[in-house]
């Protein structure tokens, strides 16, 4: 699977704004803002590019489901379980 984004690519500064208070209570205790950014961007994109994966490939899925449902999956009949 590629990766999402090249992990080894240099910081880049970025002006942001952020309310206030959670950035206030962010600092009191100590929470790195640049790594829990990096954090949830990852994961806001891990989700994004998967649900552009179904959308991509939506087609194919329900043409492999119709065929399951009509034909069964292969190797069915030696299932035990």
């Amino acid at each position: 699977m590629a990766e999402l984004y090249n992990s080894a690519a240099p910081k880049k500064a970025a002006n942001l704004s952020i309310n206030s208070d959670l950035l206030r209570k962010t600092r009191e205790l100590n929470i790195n803002l640049s790594a829990t950014l990096e954090r949830a961007l990852k994961e806001e994109l891990s989700k994004r590019e998967a649900a552009k994966w179904v959308e991509e490939n939506r087609t194919a899925i329900k043409s492999y489901n119709d065929f399951v449902e009509q034909h069964g999956c292969f190797g069915d009949e030696f299932r035990e379980f």
